[in-house]
């Protein structure tokens, strides 16, 4: 079944006015908007491409279902705005908590409300693919212990949710380079 969110469109705030108003982790969101750099020439093209016509026809947007207090959002969303900025799509930023509905009838991951959730979406607001929360590599250590636990009563679960999550942030690593992950996702979607 198709997903279609035309009432979404322009409801949402801007990705300025987001990072203006943030409560949470602004500085740290910021940081990385601010030390984002284009991994390649080819990526840049790409999407500077959409903004021309080339390699995107037909008014594309972008819905982002999200929250300052993750983590996640702080570091993957930046890379989500330079690179909707260098395209010319414009941007919906739909806070989390005021859509849980939306996130909950179409956009739970793994049976979870876990965000970024960036949609991108054609003209007539037909879903033509999502991405998030994580970049694939970066997202395995968590799809490797839902599938191994799915109990959360388990006597193990906390602990090994807590190692999940150092793998994940080890799989960040400290600089920039798993932006290049996140560019060439988007890519792979929009091609």
């Amino acid at each position: 079944m198709a997903i279609h969110l035309s009432q979404y469109i322009g409801t949402g705030i801007t990705p300025q006015r987001f990072m203006e108003g943030m409560t949470r982790n602004q500085d740290k969101f910021l940081g990385w908007y601010e030390s984002f750099a284009w991994p390649s020439k080819e990526d840049r093209e790409f999407f500077a491409g959409i903004r021309e016509g080339k390699t995107w026809q037909g008014g594309l947007r972008c819905l982002i279902l999200m929250a300052d207090w993750c983590g996640d959002v702080v570091r993957n969303v930046p890379v989500v705005f330079r690179a909707m900025e260098e395209a010319g799509v414009p941007v919906d930023v739909l806070i989390l908590e005021e859509h849980l509905d939306l996130m909950d009838e179409h956009f739970l991951t793994m049976g979870g409300r876990s965000v970024p959730v960036v949609i991108f979406v054609d003209s007539s607001g037909d879903v033509i693919h999502r991405w998030g929360p994580r970049p694939a590599y970066v997202q395995e250590p968590m799809v490797e212990f839902k599938r191994t636990h799915p109990d959360k009563s388990s006597p193990d679960y906390e602990s090994d949710l807590a190692a999940t999550r150092t793998e994940i942030m080890n799989r960040y690593g400290t600089g920039t380079g798993y932006q290049a992950d996140i560019l060439r996702e988007i890519r792979e979607i929009l091609s």
